[in-house]
């Protein structure tokens, strides 16, 4: 038994051989960079923040396939994330509306992703960025504007990564990918399964965030479809030990940044810009410590936001939040993967369709 928990706790830790190259984490890193620089400098960081935030669909480009295929994927995920960001703002009016029309949401974008089988990180960023956009106050004026800044980054984003592959066609041949043959046929109403519990465990982490009123109630949301993006129960219980774990040293780190360095308004976009490099080299290759760096970013970005927001206050809301929703995450990661559960749904979701 003793022998069992090591080598459980040796896997929680263990660094695991990742075939992406250095410039993949440079390219996100200039693509959030840029923009936020580029507010800091025009005096307005707000702007900057909603802007850089547009830079993380540089993730979404494919390492493999033509170019002009490459170019395409990250054209749609940019509309992508126009659409999760005005669909945020503009439903964002009443929290009941919110809650349901974020349940509705999650499922429809789970579902195309499962549809088209895209790669990892799947829908995560379509619905951190919904999820972030559905909490904030509703203004109708600002939302053009908002919206606008998300289509600029997106635009300035697809610029860089038109510029990174003409660089690779000078280094590598071009390339198309190979057709994935499937071992195993799947069934077709597991992905039906899926959004619905998917959707579902969305809605219950935002309602659970707004019932107890809590600041910035998007971090419930996002931390739960961070865990959910385990590929069992197994893989998902993992990552809210990771996410939990990496969170307290996360915290730690932040506090000793807050009081042993004198954070401006410059020191805290270069903080952010360094972090998020070390984010992206890390988060394949060992996720809790992805998430010892993953913590301050977030933080970092909301004292951008927020200056004058107490320090302490935010670093023990945020730790409460990530747990509550790394807990509801691994709740519905175990509703979605447990057996007997899921046999008994499909069979049933089978009769009502042929009915």
């Amino acid at each position: 038994m003793t022998e069992k928990l090591i080598e459980e706790f040796r896997l929680l830790f263990e660094f695991k051989a990742s075939k992406n190259k250095w410039q993949k984490p440079l390219l996100t890193t200039i693509s959030i960079g840029v923009p936020l620089l580029m507010g800091l400098f025009l005096g307005n960081i707000k702007y900057g923040l909603n802007a850089c935030l547009s830079g993380l669909v540089i993730i979404y480009l494919p390492e493999s396939g033509t170019y002009t295929n490459r170019i395409l994927t990250l054209l749609v995920c940019s509309f992508g994330f126009m659409v999760s960001s005005a669909f945020g703002y503009l439903l964002s009016f009443n929290p009941i509306v919110s809650i349901i029309a974020f349940g509705l949401f999650s499922m429809i974008v789970h579902w195309i992703i499962l549809f088209y089988k895209t790669s990892a990180p799947k829908s995560f960023f379509f619905i951190l960025i919904a999820a972030m956009s559905i909490c904030q106050p509703f203004d109708m004026e600002s939302i053009p504007i908002k919206v606008g800044l998300m289509a600029l980054g997106t635009m300035l984003t697809c610029m860089f990564a038109l510029v990174y592959l003409l660089y690779l066609s000078y280094k590598e041949p071009i390339s198309s990918k190979d057709k994935i043959v499937p071992i195993f046929k799947q069934n077709p109403y597991a992905d039906i399964w899926e959004t619905l519990i998917y959707g579902g465990v969305m809605s219950t982490s935002l309602a659970i965030a707004h019932y107890f009123e809590l600041d910035n109630p998007y971090w419930i949301p996002i931390s739960c479809a961070a865990v959910m993006q385990g590929v069992s129960l197994y893989h998902i219980r993992q990552r809210m030990f990771q996410r939990i774990i990496g969170t307290f040293v996360g915290i730690c780190f932040t506090w000793c940044l807050f009081h042993f360095i004198d954070y401006g308004p410059f020191s805290i976009c270069l903080s952010i810009i360094i972090l998020q490099f070390f984010i992206e080299i890390l988060v394949v290759k060992q996720y809790a410590v992805a998430v010892v760096f993953i913590t301050p970013f977030t933080i970092l970005l909301n004292e951008a936001a927020n200056p004058l927001f107490n320090t302490n206050t935010l670093i023990a809301l945020r730790f409460e939040q990530i747990v509550i929703g790394s807990i509801i995450g691994a709740l519905g990661g175990w509703i979605l993967y447990k057996e007997k559960i899921r046999h008994a749904t499909m069979n049933k979701i089978e009769s009502l369709i042929k009915m």
